[in-house]
């Protein structure tokens, strides 16, 4: 029995030991874009409105000098607990900024295409309730929008709706693997207002993962494209890529800016109560099929549950975002993020093996490309029929 199970044991660490031996993937930069050199060491997780409309806020438990950029963070059609994104929200508030983790959506009561009015609405509110906070102070004029999936779409519709003064104008929109478009009002998902409205000032950036790129770049390019008031050299359009160089491998799925952490579960921060109805007043509501989380939207919340703080989170998202932001707010473009070779570096791996770097790209065209017209192919012997002379011509007479 004992020899029976040797060439077992054998086998089992043969397969483990590459694994024992395999390159590591990179950690938290120790300070700087992404780093953990934080300001705070704890912070304040409070909510503002009600159970069905409400939003979490969060920011270090100080009393800035300054105000406090503010970054309203929209998530993914059915991920409305920020505990799903909590790792990215905490880098963010201990950072010195004021997130706010708008609701806008109570699942199997409200639908998709009502979601960017409801945002507006708990986002005015929220910043009205912190105005005079002397601990939030939120910055006004330094003001970015954190997009997942449909909460990217619903960040443009933010950025072209400002003139009705309900949310500040953006001066940046990230946008993480862009998704949910409704392309008629029949459709399930967000209808996009005219994109033409955002500020021309505004920087935009959509980045997707190479394993669930297609939908995404489809997506991100619609949402460049529309936003047409809006420069090319204001635009990028970026990919993060999956590396298995070493273990555990780095993978960029749309489930990739997931970040759980238990202390910003919406459970721990409590909500106030709906208050009662009137019942005199007339129930309106009437439930529809798009309220209900289809089961790719389910499949994603569930893997965003799952899905561990790595490689990705510290280099493709949050440095990426904290470089963008304070190239945003200083009114640089594009060009400058370009020009930095920080900007898509992913570091490298235990054994010195570069980690794959993001892409990153401006528009090449806002319109329908034009196809330059064929000129005439290029004749090899432009001399007359008449004046040819074949070889075998030429050599006869140059031997007589």
């Amino acid at each position: 029995m004992r020899r029976s199970l040797l060439p077992v044991l054998l086998l089992g660490v043969s397969l483990a030991a590459p694994w024992a031996h395999a390159a590591t993937p990179p950690q938290q930069p120790e300070q700087g874009p992404g780093g953990r050199d934080y300001k705070s060491t704890e912070v304040v997780k409070r909510a503002i409105g009600t159970a069905s409309a409400g939003t979490f806020v969060f920011h270090g438990a100080d009393t800035p000098s300054k105000p406090r950029p503010v970054v309203v963070f929209l998530h993914s059609w059915g991920a409305v607990n920020p505990g799903l994104y909590g790792g990215w929200i905490d880098h963010l508030a201990r950072k010195g900024l004021l997130v706010l983790f708008p609701r806008f959506q109570d699942v199997n009561r409200s639908r998709p295409a009502d979601a960017s009015n409801l945002a507006e609405d708990l986002i005015q509110s929220a910043l009205a309730a912190l105005a005079d906070d002397l601990n939030a102070k939120p910055d006004m004029e330094r003001v970015a929008f954190v997009g997942h999936s449909a909460g990217v779409p619903i960040a443009l519709n933010l950025a072209a709706g400002v003139s009705s003064g309900k949310v500040p104008v953006p001066k940046l929109i990230f946008g993480l693997m862009p998704g949910g478009i409704a392309s008629n009002e029949k459709e399930r998902g967000i209808l996009l207002r005219d994109l033409s409205a955002v500020d021309p000032a505004t920087l935009i950036i959509a980045m997707s993962g190479d394993r669930d790129y297609l939908p995404s770049d489809r997506a991100s390019r619609l949402l460049l494209q529309q936003a047409r008031a809006v420069p090319s050299t204001r635009k990028l359009f970026m990919r993060a890529a999956s590396d298995d160089h070493g273990f555990p491998a780095l993978t960029a799925t749309l489930a990739s800016p997931g970040s759980p952490k238990a202390d910003y579960d919406a459970s721990a921060i409590k909500l106030p109560p709906d208050p009662p109805r009137d019942p005199k007043q007339r129930n309106t509501w009437r439930w529809s099929a798009d309220m209900a989380l289809s089961g790719p939207q389910t499949i994603l919340t569930q893997q965003l549950g799952n899905n561990g703080t790595d490689t990705l989170d510290f280099l493709a998202f949050w440095k990426t975002f904290d470089i963008a932001s304070e190239a945003a707010f200083a009114g640089k473009d594009a060009t400058a993020l370009l020009r930095d070779p920080k900007f898509v570096d992913m570091s490298t791996w235990s054994d010195g093996w570069p980690v794959k770097r993001l892409s990153a790209q401006m528009p090449k065209g806002e319109g329908p490309e034009s196809k330059e017209e064929r000129g005439p192919r290029r004749r090899l012997n432009m001399a007359p029929p008449e004046t040819r002379q074949g070889l075998s011509d030429f050599l006869t007479n140059s031997r007589s």
